[in-house]
């Protein structure tokens, strides 16, 4: 299997007409647009809580049901993610144009869902719960980032020259 490179903004276009149209046109579109900056909220107040846990060993409860909120946001618009690009690409994941941003997508479920994994089994005291969500939380930042370039890629070539 041939690895897939997202295209470079010198390159083939993010979107050809027909999917731009579909993602204009996609209620999907908006679905993200909300989710994204409201999973960017809580992910921030998590944060906080979860260094202030670590700093002071106080809000333990705070922070725990933080990591909870943040994973099932994140949860939510990955399902809701892939049903957009189902719609405006035909596939549920690794669409050629955003095949690199689905691959690290898939290192931030898995740091979140082994965060739920070790709370709900007991695997780790707070502070290891802690420390993984962080990890988590730094896999999320960088694959935020790579969403945020893209975006901007797209709004770059769908400006008339």
């Amino acid at each position: 299997m041939p690895i897939r490179t997202a295209p470079s903004p010198r390159g083939r276009p993010l979107y050809t007409p027909a999917q731009r149209q579909r993602r204009d046109a996609s209620a999907w579109t908006l679905v993200q647009g909300v989710l994204a900056p409201v999973q960017f909220l809580v992910f921030l107040v998590s944060l906080v809580l979860v260094l202030r846990f670590l700093a002071t060993g106080q809000g333990e409860w705070a922070a725990t049901v933080s990591v909870v909120v943040k994973t099932l946001t994140l949860y939510l618009i990955m399902l809701t993610g892939c049903i957009w690009e189902k719609v405006v690409f035909g596939q549920y994941l690794f669409a050629p144009a955003f095949y690199w941003e689905d691959v690290f997508s898939m290192l931030v479920l898995a740091l979140h869902t082994a965060y739920l994994a070790a709370l709900a089994g007991g695997w780790l005291e707070a502070r290891g719960l802690m420390w993984l969500a962080l990890a988590a939380y730094a896999a999320y930042v960088v694959n935020a980032a790579q969403f945020i370039v893209k975006l901007r890629m797209a709004r770059l070539q769908g400006v008339p020259a």
